[in-house]
């Protein structure tokens, strides 16, 4: 059964034809979550608007962060309160417009003698972490005694155990964040376009004339616009005309069954000065992250067998009854942290604070930052873009916009991965964009993290997958090849 009558194909060739229509406003380059909130912003002002990005959507950065939605408490022990206080109203800010991806999470933060987390300055920091909030945080904090914090944590170890703390921040879909955020810029007239590289571009008078191609046929488009946002994440120095300077740091993450660690709340695991999570998800626990420089190549950074020995070990010092090992693991990710340049220090000490730089008339980079803060980067860009363009009458309206009306959210937009089924792979194919097998797999649905029989539930999603995108036989078994392949490859990385 098909839910619309338009091939996916042809609405990609519609999209494709858009771009070079009329002359744009504002091309945007990057489909992670700062690119998608840019041309979101910039539809709801008027703007003529696109987005383009050379692979799927949210492929790098953006689908292989934390989930969470967060202040960075951390960063009180550093003295950043300003950078705590800006991500930490952005956080409402989401859970406000997209309440469908901000689910309260309670996190618990044992204190121990004799380390840098004391109990006392852990109570201190969760009330100014609440009042960073304007008091208005997913749940108010508060401070367990021993026995409570051992209640609360089965299996913790009690070396130095002084009791805990209880805070509140929101645990997300960050794949899922940009699409829907994409979804609701589409709505509003921006035009989308993964698989859609930017190959030159060239200013002219008071016009970009840019050369883009489609990745997946090799054909070269050429279009008009008057801006052109670089907002490609760990890429950005890769593009013409960018002028960024990154350090890139890595994080992993590790996914083990729930019954492994059964914790209603998060936990907070320090390391030293380092602090990782464990973080319920649905029937899943996701463990990270590390936090390590990186100099390696950008589309698929590996979780080396000495991360997981890294994480692995944090664990089980903070749970000694768990003893996690490899074997246990249903998956794991990396992600890069595109950070704005700071080679001194440790990679965790470095900010997260973000940029927006105008290098060139109409050319902004926009680099650093994080997800929870992504809404107010997007309009910081968008509100100097109107001032290039004499456009700055219009007023930003994504703090106040929902996301998407109640009728949109759906079981497709959700935290925890959906059941398998027919209807919602032809949905994601007819209206989100997928165009290949770990488009569905990795950013849609999460299954390939989230479900031990991810291969088979491939192999099932390809046939369906099939109809809607036009694949012959052996278009569906090389789809189904390659994503074997690419899934062997990571484990056998991940095994060292």
């Amino acid at each position: 059964m098909k839910l619309s009558s338009e091939p996916a194909g042809k609405s990609r060739e519609l999209a494709l034809r858009r771009l070079t229509e009329t002359p744009l406003d504002v091309l945007v380059v990057g489909g992670g979550i700062v690119g998608s909130g840019v041309v979101r912003d910039a539809a709801l002002r008027g703007l003529r608007s696109a987005l383009i990005d050379q692979a799927d959507f949210a492929a790098g950065t953006s689908s292989r962060s934390s989930r969470l939605l967060h202040g960075g408490l951390r960063y009180l022990a550093q003295g950043r309160l300003g950078l705590v206080r800006e991500a930490s109203v952005e956080k409402r800010t989401i859970g406000q417009i997209a309440p469908h991806l901000a689910q309260p999470l309670a996190f618990l933060f044992p204190g121990r003698r004799g380390t840098s987390w004391a109990l006392w300055k852990l109570a201190i920091g969760v009330k100014l972490y609440d009042a960073l909030c304007g008091m208005r945080n997913f749940g108010h904090s508060s401070v367990l005694s021993v026995g409570k914090a051992r209640h609360s944590l089965p299996g913790i170890s009690t070396d130095g155990l002084t009791g805990a703390v209880r805070y509140y921040d929101a645990l997300t879909n960050d794949a899922r964040l940009v699409l829907d955020t994409l979804r609701s810029a589409e709505k509003h007239g921006a035009t989308v376009c993964n698989y859609t590289r930017l190959a030159a571009a060239e200013r002219r008078g008071d016009v970009w004339r840019c050369s883009v191609e489609d990745v997946e046929t090799g054909t070269s488009l050429e279009l008009k616009t008057r801006a052109i946002v670089n907002a490609t994440g760990p890429w950005s120095d890769k593009l013409p005309h960018a002028n960024t300077s990154l350090r890139l740091t890595k994080g992993v993450h590790l996914v083990i069954d729930r019954d492994r660690l059964p914790m209603a709340d998060a936990v907070v695991m320090a390391e030293g000065d380092r602090i990782l999570f464990a973080i319920p998800w649905g029937e899943r626990m996701i463990l990270g992250t590390t936090d390590t420089d990186y100099t390696g190549e950008l589309a698929e950074p590996s979780c080396d067998a000495s991360d997981i020995r890294y994480v692995l070990d944090v664990t089980n010092a903070t749970f000694p009854e768990a003893k996690l090992v490899e074997s246990d693991l249903v998956s794991t990710w990396a992600g890069l942290r595109p950070l704005v340049a700071d080679r001194n220090g440790n990679p965790s000490d470095i900010s997260r604070r973000h940029e927006v730089k105008m290098n060139e008339p109409g050319w902004w980079d926009v680099t650093g930052g994080k997800l929870t803060t992504y809404r107010l980067m997007a309009e910081e860009t968008v509100n100097a873009i109107a001032r290039f363009l004499a456009n700055g009458a219009v007023r930003c309206e994504t703090a106040s916009r929902p996301l998407l009306e109640p009728s949109e959210v759906g079981h497709a937009s959700a935290i925890v991965p959906p059941a398998v089924s027919e209807s919602i792979v032809r949905h994601y194919c007819q209206h989100e964009w997928v165009r290949h097998l770990p488009d569905l797999m990795i950013r849609r649905t999460s299954w390939r993290h989230y479900r031990r029989d991810h291969l088979r539930v491939a192999s099932e999603a390809a046939s369906w997958m099939a109809d809607e995108l036009a694949w012959n036989e052996a278009t569906t078994q090389a789809e189904i090849a390659q994503y074997t392949t690419f899934c062997a490859l990571a484990q056998t990385t991940t095994n060292g």
